[in-house]
């Protein structure tokens, strides 16, 4: 299967040849593909494809998957729809 047509992240359409991309560019960690990329940042926040990612980061640098550093998030940890944010508290 071609790299192109493995998709990583699905929520914003990151491939595994994007993600050799960016290795072979010298992007390592996690954080920065994350911040490049916008991968694990999407509506899943990373559930589905934060350990895919970290799997391949391992492989390609021959390390242990334990040694790769997970992005940060920050709130919301979930993701929350406009609308509840913008009603406001009803009950006030």
């Amino acid at each position: 299967m071609n790299k192109k047509d493995i998709y990583l992240c699905r929520c914003e359409n990151f491939t595994l040849e994007d993600l050799h991309n960016l290795l072979d560019s010298g992007i390592t960690s996690m954080e920065e593909i994350k911040r490049i990329s916008r991968c694990t940042m999407g509506p899943c926040q990373g559930k589905t494809c934060k350990e895919l990612i970290a799997k391949e980061v391992a492989a390609y640098l021959k390390k242990d998957i334990s040694t790769v550093d997970l992005p940060t998030y920050r709130a919301p940890i979930k993701p929350v729809k406009l609308g509840e944010i913008a009603g406001g508290d009803k009950n006030a």
